[in-house]
């Protein structure tokens, strides 16, 4: 089997932010090989905290974020790029950081009301930590710090609606060339997918391709506005930036 000296890709976002149809839309290039959500195990283990299928996940994956970190910073692989699905409420205190200096870096951003909307729909317990915004925008700074490519940021109400535009300008940002088949994919489970994947996945099984979006913003509980509200002032401040990219 070939071994490839790869372009690394970190795609970082929150949960319900289009992650997986993205990492859909990688994996139909044929060129790339996808990873799921690798710090997953480790980010239970770390805090302790109970989400769906934890014990799966925890069987499923290495529990060391070094480890895992080392593996996202191999010097091979059997494709010639690799896609990383990341999370970013995952990285908390005793994730590493050092791995990200050699990977090239993309921002999902999503409105917050969308993004709270669908995760309560998931979780019972529902926070601005949870929701991952505050951490998205100090990896966005660490980032921004690392190596000579400025990091991509890109919004998920865009992507559906003008798919092709989008993704273009994505891939051109992270110096690879667009490639038509990440416009569909087949519909179903994937190979790379999370062994989380029963109960989160459901809706991009159910797709062969992004789907455009609502034009309404979700009114939300007022149980929510002390999350909204923060989570709000970073997604504008993303909103800004990726303009300033255009």
């Amino acid at each position: 089997m070939t071994a490839f000296d790869p372009i690394r890709i970190a795609m970082w976002s929150g949960p319900r932010n289009l992650s997986t149809a993205m990492m859909r839309s990688f994996s139909a290039r044929g060129d790339t090989v996808c990873v799921d959500e690798p710090f997953y195990a480790a980010y239970l283990a770390l805090t302790g905290l109970e989400h769906p299928m934890r014990a799966e996940i925890l069987a499923a994956q290495p529990t060391d974020p070094h480890e895992v970190a080392r593996a996202m910073s191999a010097d091979k692989a059997s494709q010639p790029i690799v896609y990383q699905k990341q999370m970013t409420h995952h990285m908390v205190d005793g994730v590493p950081r050092d791995w990200m200096a050699g990977l090239r870096h993309a921002f999902l951003i999503r409105h917050p009301a969308r993004v709270l909307a669908s995760f309560a729909k998931k979780m019972e317990e529902v926070s601005l930590a949870a929701i991952g915004f505050v951490q998205q925008k100090e990896l966005y700074d660490l980032a921004s710090t690392l190596g000579d490519r400025a990091p991509v940021i890109v919004d998920a109400e865009n992507i559906r609606r003008d798919p092709e535009r989008e993704l273009t300008r994505l891939c051109a940002g992270l110096g690879i060339e667009f490639a038509p088949s990440m416009l569909s994919w087949t519909r179903g489970p994937k190979p790379e997918d999370g062994v989380w994947a029963p109960h989160w996945y459901d809706a991009v099984n159910a797709s062969t391709g992004f789907t455009p979006p609502s034009d309404d913003i979700p009114d939300l509980p007022s149980a929510y506005q002390s999350i909204l509200e923060p989570a709000l002032e970073i997604y504008n401040e993303f909103v800004q930036r990726m303009r300033e990219q255009v």
